[in-house]
Formats: structure tokens, C-alpha cells, sequence
């Protein structure tokens, strides 16, 4: 039986159910996406969480138990926001939709080419090593891209706010899961590599 052909059994229905998927992900996300931000576009408030500060007030309709205390986490709101706010309000959204609608495509484009030309070939091991980068990398720029703008927004709506490092620091969520994965596809790149080529050259001895 021929590799290719046997490939293409061994990802069968996996990779046409996954292309299928991608595809209508794809389609929900942008078009969650789109709704989100008409919705917050069009409308004239913008509120940002400062997670970074809270404070032991404790307001009269809470009632915690003896020995707990209530924390609170102020929340700012701009009654009529500005059009930079509003920019600020949507960049860590659009951040986060182009790193996971870029790894679905690029997901999909490895499950294709595994198909076509094989799963054990120096471009499927390309392709993985591909994906792994994106989401490393593109993981950690979402990440501080939402940062930033959270942190900038912040400033624009807290006086006692002040747009430094140590602000950016406390706003940013290191992405662990992307990091994780993304380092896992860059070994598996590397085993799918050194197995492509010892197939090489057994074909090239035989």
C-alpha cells in the first residue's frame, strides 16, 4: 500500500470532521466577533476591570461570616466614550481572535498537507513547527497587547492609575496553555523530522 494512501486512512474521518469544524468555528468566531463590537461600537459605554488593586471595603448589603471580610475590585465606566477608548476596548478581543483563528487555519492547512503528501514528510514536521511558533509567540503578543490596552484604558478612566511598567506587569496573564502547546508542537516537529528522514534514507537504501 502506498504511504500516502495509508496516511490518508490513518487521519480519515479525523481530518475531514476537523476541516469541517475549523470552518464553521472560523465563521462563529468572526461573526461573534463582529456582533460584539458593533454592539460596544455603537454603543456609548466602555468598562474596564482593575484586577490589580482592591480594597477590605465592605459594603452594607454583604454580610460575611466572622473571620471573613469582603474584598471589592473597583470596575470604571465611561458614560459617553471616546473613540481612542473604544479602540482600547477592542484590541485585546481582536488580539486574542486572530492568534486562535490563525492556529485553526493553520491547524486546518496541517491536517490537509498530512494528507495529501503524508504524515512522516519534512513539511508536515514544517507545518508543525509552524503552528508551534505561532502559538508560542502569538500567545505572548496577544497576551501584552491585551495587557497594554487594558492598562491604557485604565488610565484614561482611574486617576490613581499611572501607566507603567508595573502596572503592565500586574494587567498581563501569561498565556500557559498556548506556551505549553506551542513548546509540545515544536518537539513533536523535531520527532516528525528526524522520522521523516531516517524513512528517506531507508527508501534510499532499498
Amino acid at each position: 500500500m502506498d504511504v500516502v494512501v495509508r496516511d490518508q486512512k490513518l487521519l480519515e474521518p479525523v481530518a475531514t470532521v476537523v476541516s469541517v469544524a475549523l470552518r464553521l468555528l472560523i465563521a462563529l468566531i468572526v461573526a461573534a466577533f463582529i456582533l460584539s463590537t458593533v454592539h460596544g461600537w455603537s454603543g456609548r459605554s466602555v468598562c474596564v476591570t482593575d484586577w490589580a488593586s482592591d480594597s477590605s471595603y465592605a459594603a452594607r448589603d454583604f454580610l460575611p461570616e466572622p473571620g471573613a471580610r469582603v474584598v471589592s475590585v473597583p470596575r470604571y465606566c465611561a458614560d459617553s466614550a471616546t473613540t481612542p477608548q473604544k479602540l482600547l476596548a477592542v484590541l485585546g478581543p481582536l488580539a486574542s481572535l486572530v492568534l486562535y483563528a490563525g492556529s485553526l487555519l493553520l491547524l486546518n492547512s496541517l491536517l490537509r498537507g498530512a494528507a495529501r503528501d503524508g504524515a512522516h514528510t519534512l513539511r508536515t514536521a514544517g507545518q508543525l513547527r509552524l503552528l508551534g511558533w505561532w502559538l508560542l509567540v502569538g500567545g505572548v503578543l496577544a497576551a501584552v497587547v491585551a495587557a497594554v490596552a487594558r492598562t491604557a484604558l485604565l488610565g484614561t478612566l482611574a486617576r490613581s492609575v499611572d501607566l507603567t511598567a508595573l502596572s503592565w506587569l500586574q494587567a498581563w496573564n501569561a498565556p500557559y496553555l498556548d506556551m505549553f502547546v506551542g513548546f509540545g508542537l515544536l518537539t513533536f516537529s523535531r520527532i516528525t523530522r528526524t522520522g521523516a528522514m531516517m524513512r528517506e534514507d531507508l527508501e534510499g537504501l532499498v
